[in-house]
Formats: structure tokens, C-alpha cells, sequence
């Protein structure tokens, strides 16, 4: 009896040692931590909501500090696909290396690289708790074709093995680098990416594909975004369901002789049109400065595009 009251006044003399502790964590985090205004919006110079409520994703709209503790809070772990395929694997070692200097820093991270060419992926140093995985594809005569096979394989592995090792995807294309932070303010269930090059344009103005015999068929009165095949994720399970539908389209296209203008990201924004984003991210996450300068409504530029001759690439 005596042994257990001992062992109960030191537990009690832990607790009293460990609450000074907390109380000084809680008042430093309360403190730290910016109060939300509701009358005074965080960006009047940009939309920051969609008509069905997601979140328009730009600098100075999160806090990164709570969004970082509550996805380590979910032990999150975030699966990032880039397609290498035959020249393009040049782009993968600036690719990598800027990822792991501004992707999900702090985060659990899974790299799969999908090439035909396995023995060319560099190896580049990467950080605790990040791992690369490789993956061969066969390539294809047209980088078009490259293009839309993504959709088919990006949905055959998140059925066979991306459940049951992520808890979200990021599809990226490989010939850009991370400029800038890039973290899990964009994790939502669906998530899309501004165009760069229509953000302040009218539906009128989007190139969506506009003929009706074709899958990815959206008329001239309809459109919300144009939104860019390069950059754009979610669930594991919310991703499949995108890429399996927009690869059953374009089967469905090429049996009918029919290839969408612009391709793969005809049909995402086809999907994305009938399957509203649940978070829509800013040009700041897709930007080419060497085309569109540096505007000032763009605090930051985080995704970026590297300059390169595409004829030489694609060919």
C-alpha cells in the first residue's frame, strides 16, 4: 500500500512539473497565432472563394503553421507522381532537388517516378521520412500520346498500390521546379490549378474543346475555370475516379476518330467542370515568368516553369 501511494505522488509530481510547461506552449501558440477577422478578408484584390464555397488558394489567405500541425496531427502521408518519359528525364534532377526544398517540407513524402528509363533517375539526397519509388512505362512515338497515357496510369495505380501507401496525390508535370513553398494548404479531397494564361480571362476565351462529337465537349455558355493538366490532385480515391473517367473519355474519343484539342487537360477540365474542385489553387502554383513576367498580384511564384525548347524535347 505504501509503494502504490509513492508511485501516485510521483505521477503527481510529474503532472504538477509538466503543466507550468503546457500552460507556456498554449499561452506562445494563442499568442502566436493570428486571430481571424470576419469583416476584414484577408485578400480584397482576388477572388478567394468559389460560387460552390472551395477555397481559392493564394498567398496571405492560410496559416501554414495550423495547417502543418493538423496534417501531422492526421500522420499524412502525400504521394507525388511525375512522368520522366524518354528526353524529359533530363528535368527530373532540378525537379526533385527544388521538391525537396520547398514540397511538403516537414511531411511524410513518396516521389514515384514513372520513365522508360530507369537507369537514368539521378539520385538525389532526400530527406527524413521522404523515399523515391520508380516505376517503367513504355513511352510512345507522340508525346501526346505520353500526355494522355498519364491518366491511365496514374488511375490503374492508385488502385493497385497508391490506397494503401498515401493519403493524397499531387500529379505534376516533370519540366518545372518548385521556386517557393509548396505544402499541404493545397491538400483537399479535389484540387485543381489556374491556368496562368487565363486567370483574367472571359469562358469565351478558354480553350476548351469545343466540338461536340468529342468526350471532352464543353459548350461556349458553360465553364467556371480553365485549369491546367500540369499541376492538380487529391485523394487517392478522388484522383482515381479523375483519371479513370477522363481515360475512359478518351478511349471512347479515339474510337470515334476524335482527339481532344489540348488533349488530357480537355478532359480534366471537362471533369473538373461536373466535379466541382473542392480547393482551386492560384497561378502562384503554375506560372511561367519568362511568358508572363512577375504581375503584382502574384506575391509569390512557386511552381514554375524551366525554359526549354519544346521541339527539341518533344522530338
Amino acid at each position: 500500500m505504501k509503494d502504490l501511494r509513492f508511485g501516485r505522488l510521483k505521477c503527481y509530481s510529474l503532472h504538477l512539473g509538466i503543466l507550468p510547461l503546457t500552460v507556456l506552449v498554449l499561452v506562445f501558440f494563442w499568442k502566436a497565432y493570428p486571430q481571424p477577422r470576419v469583416l476584414t478578408p484577408t485578400r480584397t484584390d482576388v477572388l478567394v472563394l468559389t460560387p460552390w464555397l472551395a477555397p481559392i488558394i493564394w498567398e496571405g489567405t492560410f496559416d501554414i503553421d495550423t495547417l502543418n500541425e493538423q496534417f501531422r496531427l492526421r500522420n499524412t502521408t502525400i504521394g507525388l507522381t511525375v512522368f520522366a518519359v524518354k528526353k524529359y528525364v533530363v528535368f527530373l534532377k532540378l525537379f526533385l532537388e527544388t521538391a525537396e526544398q520547398h514540397f511538403m517540407v516537414g511531411h511524410k513524402v513518396i516521389y514515384y517516378v514513372f520513365t522508360d528509363r530507369p537507369a537514368d533517375v539521378p539520385q538525389v539526397p532526400l530527406g527524413a521520412g521522404r523515399r523515391l519509388v520508380v516505376l517503367t512505362v513504355r513511352n510512345y512515338t507522340r508525346w501526346q500520346d505520353v500526355s494522355m497515357h498519364r491518366m491511365e496510369v496514374i488511375s490503374h495505380f492508385s488502385e493497385q498500390r497508391f490506397r494503401h501507401e498515401v493519403d493524397y496525390l499531387v500529379c505534376a508535370d516533370v519540366d518545372m521546379k518548385f521556386r517557393d513553398h509548396v505544402g499541404v494548404e493545397i491538400l483537399s479531397a479535389l484540387f485543381g490549378t489556374l491556368h496562368p494564361g487565363f486567370y483574367r480571362s472571359r469562358r469565351e476565351s478558354f480553350t476548351y474543346e469545343r466540338r461536340p462529337q468529342s468526350q471532352a465537349y464543353i459548350p461556349w455558355d458553360q465553364g467556371d475555370f480553365y485549369y491546367m493538366g500540369a499541376f492538380f490532385g487529391g485523394s487517392v480515391v478522388e484522383v482515381h475516379h479523375l483519371t479513370k473517367a477522363c481515360h475512359q473519355a478518351m478511349v471512347e474519343d479515339q474510337a470515334n476518330g476524335i482527339e481532344a484539342v489540348w488533349h488530357d487537360e480537355s478532359h480534366l477540365n471537362k471533369y473538373l467542370l461536373y466535379h466541382k474542385p473542392t480547393k482551386v489553387l492560384s497561378p502562384e502554383y503554375m506560372w511561367d515568368q519568362q511568358l508572363l513576367g512577375w504581375p503584382s498580384i502574384m506575391k509569390k511564384l512557386r511552381y514554375v516553369a524551366v525554359p526549354k525548347n519544346h521541339q527539341a524535347i518533344r522530338n
